[in-house]
């Protein structure tokens, strides 16, 4: 017999497990984000998730809790988010740490997406006559891997799009002033995000608007955890440092009067046209310790190449992209979105000639529409948090480059 019959709140207890996963984010890549959790007599009696390359897996690291608190795993079923893996990397296959456990019950909730490697472990289990459930709570547990996905298909980093706006669809008055649409909680969830990518991008009329400095500014109190209470710290993941500036546009800035060139020009990289990229205004960028980055022709950025070769040269996996809505707009339209984090706030403007949420777009009837999944909404003091996923779309016929005049609020 390979499966059992599981609890009534299976789901939520696979959630638990999924919400310690969350903890690993921006620090296990290329590995996915896991969590794990030892139920008892239907209670949690233990609890893991994957730090880092290197360090332990989450099914490793729930064990080792177990173990520090005298918990016999054999007692207990095993829930992990994602299947076991059954092969050696940089540590030993995890079904080998489970069997050796004595664990003879585990709920998986979605399987390894990895072609190289799907099934072979929930196989290894039941063959070895482990009873094995697999598929609780599976969209919210494949949405945690989304970004793994996206490394294993591709060579993108996964793409991360942030907007904030008001009722009626406004980032931005119509003279550009845009402080503070979102509230302060919305703005310290959107530093959280910036901790977890390795690069933070935004359209030239942004940069020339805003002036941004695109690090992230949480105290370490408001930093997410990188270990439970009494984890050894040998075990903590690479501490982290401030995300890569990007500016896409192919007019380049004649001026270094602002915060990226002043204060973190070595940390800054503009994505322009190849022409761009050899003109004067390159070569004083680069004389600034700025990167330039040419690619595309004419007034348009082929970001698709950028975002490649963002991962390829610097190891770039997860890329922020924060505005403005043509900018958006065109890696919407290029299919670069991984995961939409729209902040909704509760103001409206009226003015028709406020800047939109996204631009660019030509769409003639409601049928052509992008399509996107909610997966989650988050109240936050007034303010509301979706975090939206794309759905299959038709072919909408554009490519994956941007120009200038729309990849920015005017």
């Amino acid at each position: 017999m390979n499966s059992f019959v599981l609890p009534d709140d299976a789901e939520k207890i696979m959630l638990q497990a999924a919400a310690l996963a969350e903890r690993g984010k921006g620090r296990t890549a290329p590995n996915p984000c896991v969590g794990a959790v030892l139920t008892q007599d239907g209670r949690i009696v233990a609890q893991g998730y994957h730090r880092g390359p290197g360090l332990p897996h989450a099914e490793v690291d729930v064990l080792q809790d177990a173990a520090r608190q005298g918990i016999n795993p054999q007692a207990c079923i095993l829930w992990v988010t994602l299947e076991p893996c059954n092969h050696t990397g940089r540590t030993p296959p995890c079904t080998q740490a489970i069997l050796q456990a004595g664990i003879r019950r585990v709920v998986v909730g979605t399987a390894d997406p990895n072609p190289r490697v799907i099934g072979g472990g929930i196989d290894s289990l039941r063959d070895n006559g482990v009873q094995v459930v697999v598929g609780v709570a599976e969209q919210a547990c494949r949405d945690l891997i989304a970004d793994f996905r996206t490394w294993i298909d591709s060579p993108l980093p996964y793409l991360y799009l942030k907007l904030a706006c008001t009722l009626d669809g406004r980032i931005a008055t119509r003279s550009g002033d845009s402080q503070w649409i979102s509230n302060a909680r919305s703005r310290e969830k959107v530093h959280a995000l910036r901790e977890r990518v390795g690069a933070v991008m935004v359209g030239a009329g942004t940069f020339r608007a805003d002036d941004p400095r695109l690090t992230c500014r949480l105290s370490e109190a408001d930093r997410p955890p990188n270990r439970p209470p009494d984890r050894p710290s040998d075990q903590l993941a690479d501490p982290r440092t401030q995300p890569l500036a990007i500016v896409v546009g192919s007019n380049l800035p004649n001026t270094t009067n602002f915060f990226l060139l002043r204060e973190r020009p070595g940390e800054t990289i503009f994505w322009t046209t190849e022409a761009a990229a050899q003109s004067t205004a390159a070569e004083r960028l680069r004389a600034l310790g700025a990167r330039v980055w040419g690619a595309g022709t004419g007034d348009r950025v082929d970001l698709e190449s950028c975002l490649i070769r963002l991962r390829s040269e610097l190891g770039v996996m997860d890329v922020l992209c924060e505005g403005g809505g043509g900018l958006a707009q065109h890696l919407i339209t290029a299919g670069l979105v991984g995961e939409w984090w729209l902040f909704l706030a509760p103001k409206t403007l009226g003015d028709a000639r406020a800047v939109p949420v996204l631009s660019g777009a030509e769409v003639p009837r409601m049928a052509d529409a992008w399509s996107w999944r909610t997966s989650r909404v988050q109240e936050l003091d007034g303010d509301f948090r979706l975090v939206l996923r794309p759905e299959p779309t038709l072919d909408h016929g554009q490519d994956a480059s941007c120009e200038e005049g729309g990849c920015s609020p005017a």
